[in-house]
């Protein structure tokens, strides 16, 4: 699915993790939109069908989720404050499809020149132990490869790409470095991936101005169904979408199993009496 819409903001671009949950849509007809603005050089207020609806929007943060039915759009971008009559950049009719889990990146294309690009969010579930991470590139910059331990999972992605794999949750060392060589331009970072989660991590920013960083966007709740955990290794595939954030289903399961057994045995005293 590809939507057409071009849009800006200019960001001072620095790494930054936003932690938001997977909100399904409200209703059949409506859409769940998160907004990430990764453009290098001041921050914007975002108006949507002429409503200021993300006032002060900094650089390398994410924005949502929106509760959107579906239908078309007109988006405004002024200085914060600033006249929406007068934007930095207004685009009429931007379409949004209904019952769809979105990200809407205000980024540099390739060449530097502003855009707003969608990407449709995987939001199925992950096997048992699994998370899905999801890399995209919306830097102005060359193709890239991203290496987790110094070995590449992710070649040749370009802007505006992305590539997707579910993985073991866990730790990782990862970088982007030039695609076919070993120069590094973003990292080495450690990303902490947990389970049953989705992090997408975005490359912002541009190569020639030396603002390149990363943001990223979790998206939780995609763990498998009790008893119906598909077993066997996800391997990487291309195209993709996203974790930072610790696991809480276990030992919620923990307490609540605790809870039943002290239940239990409280009731076996009460029997003995």
């Amino acid at each position: 699915m590809h939507l057409r819409v071009i849009a800006t903001a200019i960001a001072a671009a620095a790494a930054g993790a936003v932690v938001l949950a997977a909100a399904p849509a409200s209703a059949a007809q409506d859409s769940t939109v998160y907004v990430v603005h990764g453009i290098p050089g001041q921050p914007v207020d975002v108006y949507v069908n002429g409503e200021k609806t993300l006032p002060d929007f900094q650089p390398a943060k994410v924005a949502g989720p929106l509760e959107l039915p579906a239908g078309a759009y007109d988006i405004a971008l002024t200085t914060p404050g600033g006249d929406p009559a007068n934007p930095l950049l207004k685009v009429d009719g931007a379409q949004i499809p209904g019952g769809a889990n979105l990200s809407l990146v205000a980024h540099l294309t390739a060449d530097g020149k502003p855009a707003l690009t969608p990407f449709v969010n995987d939001t199925s579930k992950v096997a048992a132990g699994k998370v899905r991470l999801v890399v995209r590139h919306t830097a102005a910059a060359p193709g890239v490869d991203v290496r987790a331990g110094g070995t590449p999972v992710f070649e040749g992605l370009t802007n505006p790409k992305e590539a997707k794999g579910d993985v073991d949750a866990g730790t990782v060392n990862a970088d982007v470095v030039l695609a076919g060589t070993d120069d590094v331009v973003l990292g080495p970072t450690d990303l902490r991936l947990a389970e049953g989660s989705a992090t997408i991590v975005y490359a912002i920013g541009s190569a020639e101005d030396k603002t390149l960083a990363i943001t990223s966007q979790v998206l939780t709740g995609l763990h498998s169904a009790p008893g119906g955990v598909p077993a066997g290794s996800g391997g990487l595939a291309d195209s993709g979408r996203p974790a930072w954030l610790y696991p809480v289903a276990g030992m919620g399961l923990l307490l609540l199993l605790t809870g039943a057994g002290a239940a239990v045995r409280r009731s076996a005293i009460a029997g003995r009496r």
